[in-house]
């Protein structure tokens, strides 16, 4: 079993959006995109070079305020074997919640209890929260972000605007904070892939 003790950069958290607004092809593009993006020459290079040399990575899916789960668990990239390794997991990841309500809140809630249990400590912690709806159920993700802000992470959006344009807004104001935060947005699932190893990028740099 690999060695997961040591500290790294990054711990960086990718939790995507489930509710119901994701079609199954459409979450087949999210998978798929995201695991072409962490292939990425730059983003390797990214999550294994900096100054030690590994990075913490895991997938969160959520939806409704009771729906999360943790589909790849912390998983140390100490080179490019170990990320292509992530990336396969993260294409083959199935859709196992239910379908629901868009509760960010909770999902920020469920992403510092995973900081928290990390396996190595990080010099960054990053959350990628990525979806398409803003949120409609449980607790206003406003005061979970701000707790993590403090405790100095980051928090970065990836708004999808098939439904809705004003999405870029909703995150800015509500779910991103921290540290070089920002808000990327694409027009559709189509163009998720490019807009994750964008993200991606700027966000390991």
């Amino acid at each position: 079993m690999a060695d997961m003790t040591g500290d790294v950069d990054l711990a960086l958290i990718l939790a995507f959006d489930g509710s119901a607004s994701v079609t199954f092809e459409n979450f087949g593009l999210i998978a798929g995109g995201t695991a072409a993006a962490l292939r990425d020459p730059a983003v390797v290079a990214g999550l294994t070079g900096g100054a030690l040399g590994a990075s913490l990575c895991c997938l969160l899916l959520w939806s409704a305020p009771d729906a999360q789960d943790l589909l790849v668990d912390w998983t140390r990239i100490d080179g490019p074997a170990a990320l292509d390794a992530f990336a396969a997991q993260v294409q083959d990841v199935p859709r196992v919640i239910p379908a629901g309500t868009t509760a960010i809140g909770a999902a920020l809630s469920v992403c510092e209890g995973l900081l928290r249990l990390a396996p190595a400590r990080a010099t960054r912690r990053v959350i990628d929260v990525a979806g398409d709806g803003r949120q409609n159920q449980g607790i206003d993700p406003g005061p979970v972000r701000d707790r993590l802000v403090d405790a100095g992470v980051t928090i970065n959006g990836l708004c999808v605007l098939h439904e809705e344009a004003d999405l870029v807004e909703s995150y800015t104001r509500d779910v991103i904070g921290g540290i070089g935060a920002f808000a990327l947005q694409c027009q559709d699932y189509a163009g998720f892939e490019a807009a994750m190893r964008q993200k991606l990028r700027q966000e390991i740099s």
